[in-house]
C-alpha cells in the first residue's frame, strides 16, 4: 500500500465522519479523483469491516450505495474516556470518599473474575496462557515466559490501557493482581508497575500453588 493510498483512505474515513453516509459520486466530488478509484478504496475498507454499505432507493434512476463508518472504524477517531473516568472517579471519592472507591474497583474485579473464570481452565501453565490472552484481548500487550531455573511464570504486561487511571487510584492495580491470583490459584507477585514508573508490568507467578 502506497503513502498516498493510505492517505486517501484516511481522507475518505474522514469525509464520512464529517458528512455521514455518502454515494461513491460525493465522495469523488469532494476528493477530485474518479468514482473507479474511489471504489477500489470503498472496496478495501469495506473489506477490513472500516465502512458499510446500503442501498438507497431513489425518486428517479436507479437505486445506489451509500456508505458510512462502521463502528469499528468509529474507535480510529480520538477518544477521551480516561479524563471522563478520572473526573467522575475524583468527583465520587470526594462526594461519598474512598471507601465508595474500593467497593467501586472491588466490583469490577468481581465481574471480571466472573469472566475469566469460564475461560482460564487447566494447568497452571494452561492458565497462564488463557489469562495472557484475555489480556490481550484488553490492549495490554503481553508476553509471558516460563523461568526455567525456578520453574515459575513471568507475564509481562508492555500496555496499560487504564493508566491514567492507575497512576491516580492504585486499587486499579491491586485489584487486577488480585484478579490474577484467584484466576491463577497460586500466589503471584508484582515486580514492576507502569503506573510507578516502570517500562512495563511484570508478574511473577509461583510453579507451585499456594
Amino acid at each position: 500500500m502506497t503513502k498516498d493510498q493510505t492517505s486517501t483512505r484516511d481522507q475518505i474515513l474522514h469525509m464520512l465522519k464529517l458528512k455521514g453516509s455518502l454515494p461513491v459520486s460525493d465522495i469523488a466530488n469532494d476528493l477530485g479523483i474518479t468514482e473507479m478509484a474511489v471504489r477500489r478504496h470503498l472496496n478495501t475498507l469495506e473489506r477490513d469491516d472500516l465502512i458499510t454499505s446500503t442501498l438507497v432507493r431513489q425518486a428517479m434512476g436507479r437505486p445506489t450505495n451509500v456508505y458510512s463508518l462502521s463502528q469499528q472504524a468509529d474507535e480510529l477517531f480520538p477518544r477521551n474516556y480516561s479524563d471522563l473516568t478520572l473526573d467522575f472517579l475524583k468527583d465520587i471519592q470526594e462526594i461519598d470518599g474512598d471507601d465508595k472507591i474500593d467497593a467501586l474497583f472491588n466490583r469490577r474485579e468481581d465481574r471480571l473474575e466472573e469472566i475469566y473464570r469460564q475461560q482460564i481452565q487447566g494447568e497452571l501453565e494452561d492458565r497462564v496462557a488463557a489469562l495472557a490472552e484475555l489480556q490481550n484481548e484488553k490492549g495490554y500487550m503481553v508476553e509471558w515466559e516460563k523461568d526455567e531455573e525456578t520453574g515459575d511464570y513471568l507475564l509481562k504486561e508492555f500496555n496499560c490501557p487504564i493508566a491514567q487511571v492507575a497512576r491516580e487510584f492504585t486499587q486499579a492495580c491491586q485489584c487486577e493482581l488480585s484478579l490474577f491470583r484467584k484466576v491463577l490459584e497460586t500466589t503471584v507477585e508484582q515486580t514492576h508497575c507502569m503506573a510507578k514508573g516502570a517500562e512495563k508490568c511484570v508478574y511473577r507467578i509461583q510453579a507451585s500453588q499456594a
